[in-house]
């Protein structure tokens, strides 16, 4: 099985620098924590127990070199205030067997350890270690040959503080620091959230807001500067595109309409009605190829009710004695051009029309779509040509031939409108018998 690490990443950008930024400061934190421990706090923690327990190895002895009163007195006098232990000496007393080490925490435990391996080292002589973590104080008890030494002490005598102080500023730092750096990367990732609804706004139609302007990093104000000068060349190429076809237009149609008065001169014939066919069909084409060429021309967007235009098509068809069933779902309202949308809906109907007796038309809303089906239960389109019929002038031989009319542009047309919208339009098989078209536009 391939182990691929792209799908543990952040699918956005924010979060992906957000790891870059991160990740090497946890390392640093881990680094730092581990080597503080074990080379500097650890260290400090086992000097400071063999300084105690050779305390209470020096304790010990002087008590067993002399057992008088006044001597022990005197020494623990001297340890209560100079080395912040106090003792206590009770002669023919064993060590307890019950007298276990009391550790209630982590801490606690690397004390009595640290302590342990130092009296192990120092005095070894049997003892026995009580850490009392709510009152923090030590108590060792120490079996010396007549009698038990006790020994209580703070637990800053085998414990600093600093090590955590050091670590609580160094995590603190860290995290004003990383506050920092979110807010000033928030701040470059804004212009290219910026860019991106920009560019997507300008994918269905829409123009870039006046407010738009290329800000950010060098490169950010590159990229943008990048997509406004495309924008620009591609409303100049798509308004010189219309001018030309409106004048190919007008001179195709002069000398059509000059073949029509003429031959509306002449006497009926069979050869006079063929021409008359031909030039009907010449008249078709061309609106056909201009349609498809002009797109959607320079209509705007607007807030448009689709359930309106739908009806409009559908009662179109129904005066044309045609079986059509429409179910609507929802609301409908979205922005679009109204329309080259019409001109949509009226291609894929009147496409259902050609080729099937029923047709069955359904819209609805869902969380971030507008979804429009057209079904039929005509003859269908074979699988391998359902990608081909959106090629310009591409007809399917067997079942949407000549015959049924049309020069192969609808679908085309269709597509590139729905495109214009950031939509899409997919063809599959329809659980009626035909051809299910499915018209998705984002909301």
């Amino acid at each position: 099985m391939n182990f691929s690490i792209k799908k543990f990443l952040p699918r956005t950008l924010f979060g992906r620098s957000f790891l870059i930024l991160v990740t090497p400061i946890l390392l640093i934190q881990i680094i730092t924590t581990f080597v503080f421990f074990d080379r500097h706090w650890g260290r400090m923690t086992d000097r400071l127990a063999f300084a105690v327990a050779g305390e209470i190895a020096v304790i010990a002895a002087r008590i067993e070199k002399d057992t008088d009163i006044e001597n022990i007195k005197e020494i623990t006098s001297y340890a209560g205030q100079n080395l912040q232990l106090l003792t206590s000496y009770e002669p023919d007393i064993l060590l307890a067997e019950e007298e276990g080490d009391r550790k209630s925490s982590l801490k606690s435990f690397v004390i009595a350890d640290t302590l342990s391996k130092a009296m192990d080292e120092q005095v070894r002589r049997p003892y026995r270690i009580n850490v009392d973590e709510r009152e923090k104080w030590i108590e060792v008890s120490l079996q010396l040959d007549e009698g038990l030494l006790r020994v209580s002490l703070p637990q800053r005598r085998l414990f600093s503080s600093s090590g955590y102080i050091f670590l609580l500023w160094m995590f603190s730092i860290s995290l004003v620091l990383l506050s920092v750096a979110v807010l000033f990367m928030r701040n470059q990732i804004r212009p290219i959230r910026r860019l991106a609804v920009v560019a997507e706004r300008f994918g269905r139609g829409m123009d870039a807001p006046s407010s738009f302007k290329p800000e950010g990093a060098r490169e950010v104000r590159q990229a943008s500067q990048a997509f406004l000068d495309m924008q620009e060349r591609i409303r100049r190429q798509i308004g010189q595109r219309t001018a030309m076809l409106s004048g190919v237009s007008h001179d195709l149609r002069t000398p059509l309409t000059r073949m029509k008065l003429q031959v509306a001169m002449l006497e009926n014939c069979p050869d006079i009605e063929a021409l008359k066919t031909d030039i009907a069909d010449m008249e078709r084409m061309i609106d056909a190829y201009l349609d498809f060429a002009r797109g959607e021309g320079g209509e705007q967007p607007v807030h448009t009710d689709l359930q309106a235009i739908l009806e409009r098509v559908v009662a179109g068809i129904k005066r044309q004695a045609v079986n059509i069933e429409m179910e609507v779902e929802g609301d409908l309202s979205l922005h679009l051009r109204p329309v080259a949308f019409e001109r949509v809906l009226s291609n894929i109907i009147n496409n259902a029309r050609k080729y099937g007796e029923d047709i069955w038309v359904s819209a609805r809303r869902t969380d971030d779509a507008l979804e429009i089906t057209v079904d039929d239960n005509g003859p269908g389109i074979p699988d391998d040509k359902m990608e081909d019929v959106f090629r310009p002038f591409y007809r399917v031989d067997e079942s949407r031939n000549a015959a049924t009319g049309g020069v192969g542009l609808g679908l085309p047309i269709a597509q590139d409108i729905v495109h214009s919208h950031g939509g899409e339009i997919t063809l599959h098989k329809s659980d009626r018998g035909g051809l299910r078209v499915i018209i998705q536009i984002p909301v």
